[in-house]
């Protein structure tokens, strides 16, 4: 029996590590005047691109760019800026991962190209912050 209070005990402490890290807000995310949206993500990506070769791409095409994130639009929609123009990126809370991001900080994305009838933008499945 002792045995078994030691392996509940040692449960119940672990678990009460993790809450923990969930509750202290260690989610990160966008950064602009004080707000904040949650993260996470970790991955390979592709060679870099800009902004104006993203723009003549097909459909899911791969691309990794470095710039700034510039402006949270609304939901998971930002503004991506690098040397070569604008486009809109789609970010889920969860491709943050723990990283607070404001207009300053460089980052490199990694994602897919979503290209509608009339739209382009970047769909983020990884994000860093140089």
């Amino acid at each position: 029996m002792p045995f078994v209070s030691v392996v509940l005990a040692f449960g119940l402490l672990m678990g009460s590590n993790s809450l923990s890290a969930a509750q202290s807000g260690q989610q990160g995310g966008f950064s602009d005047n004080n707000k904040q949206v949650a993260g996470g993500f970790s991955g390979p990506g592709p060679a870099l691109s800009t902004v104006d070769q993203v723009q003549n791409l097909r459909d899911d095409v791969p691309v990794s760019l470095r710039g700034n994130i510039i402006q949270h639009i609304g939901g998971d929609t930002y503004l991506f800026k690098d040397d070569s123009g604008t486009i809109r990126v789609d970010i889920d809370h969860d491709i943050w991962n723990g990283q607070i991001v404001g207009p300053a900080d460089t980052v490199k994305i990694d994602g897919e190209v979503d290209k509608d009838w009339n739209s382009v933008e970047i769909d983020v499945k990884r994000l860093i912050k140089q």
